[in-house]
């Protein structure tokens, strides 16, 4: 059985795959829609009174209550944005970086050290991290295997979609996702195969499709090993309108710049 609801849903927040094979079953991939002395003594005469070593030691003991209590306030602050920030689909950033106590280093984070102009790195709860556009909006929704994560553009129709794949190499994914009867891309109403590339770790292809809601589109989906070995994919689509380089550009940034948790991306 084929038709849209069959087909490989970028748009609909699914694994490019999404659907039941002919024989009823469901790909693995499926989708679908993440703290003193009290008294005084009488002296014989009076004498002048010796400077109070006490003074400077409370001025000094209140001088570090003030800096431990604003270290205190300053920690509680950055926990409160941190949970905010971590629990809400579509935030700016999901990670809040403080500046250290003196004395301490900080290591800079796995994958690319530097954020290219126009881009923010976004630490996904998913498990990875990579730099995506400033702007674009973060979404998950939960597939079968694997959450398919998305970051959209605000106003011009582009689209990151990333997600885990099952296949034993990412060749055999990408042709499985391509031809697969029912629900292949190859069954898109007005599919063509643009462009195609290979490497070792990585198979790559271009296409374009006549969506039903918005129009002609244009797709690249990269398919490689990250540096732990496990397979991704990354998914960049937009008008077919647009000039190609600026469909693959986030794409690009975000190949990059990705590293799974844990990760070696040095």
């Amino acid at each position: 059985m084929s038709g849209w609801g069959h087909e490989p849903s970028e748009e609909r927040g699914q694994a490019p795959w999404s659907a039941r094979r002919p024989d009823g079953t469901v790909p693995p991939w499926s989708t679908a829609e993440t703290q003193t002395y009290g008294g005084h003594r009488p002296a014989p005469a009076p004498a002048p009174e010796p400077p109070r070593a006490h003074r400077p030691r409370r001025l000094v003991l209140a001088l570090l209550a003030a800096v431990v209590l604003g270290v205190g306030a300053g920690a509680g602050a950055w926990v409160l944005i941190r949970e905010d920030d971590g629990g809400s689909a579509g935030a700016t950033d999901l990670t809040v970086t403080t500046a250290p106590p003196s004395g301490t280093s900080t290591s800079p984070p796995s994958g690319t050290a530097t954020t290219a102009p126009g881009y923010r790195r976004a630490q996904d709860p998913v498990g990875y991290t990579l730099l995506v556009p400033e702007d674009w909006i973060r979404r998950q929704k939960a597939g079968e295997e694997a959450p398919v994560v998305f970051y959209d553009a605000p106003d011009d129709g582009r689209r990151l979609q990333i997600f885990r794949i099952a296949e034993p190499t990412v060749e055999e994914s990408l042709a499985q996702a391509e031809t697969a009867p029912g629900y292949g891309f190859a069954s898109r109403t007005g599919y063509r195969a643009l462009a195609r590339d290979s490497g070792p770790g990585f198979a790559e292809l271009t296409y374009r499709y006549d969506d039903e809601d918005k129009g002609p589109r244009l797709v690249v989906d990269h398919r490689f090993e990250a540096a732990d070995g496990t397979p991704y994919a990354i998914r960049a689509s937009g008008p077919e309108e647009l000039a190609p380089e600026r469909i693959r550009a986030p794409l690009t940034t975000a190949l990059g710049s990705f590293c799974p948790s844990g990760g070696d991306c040095g």
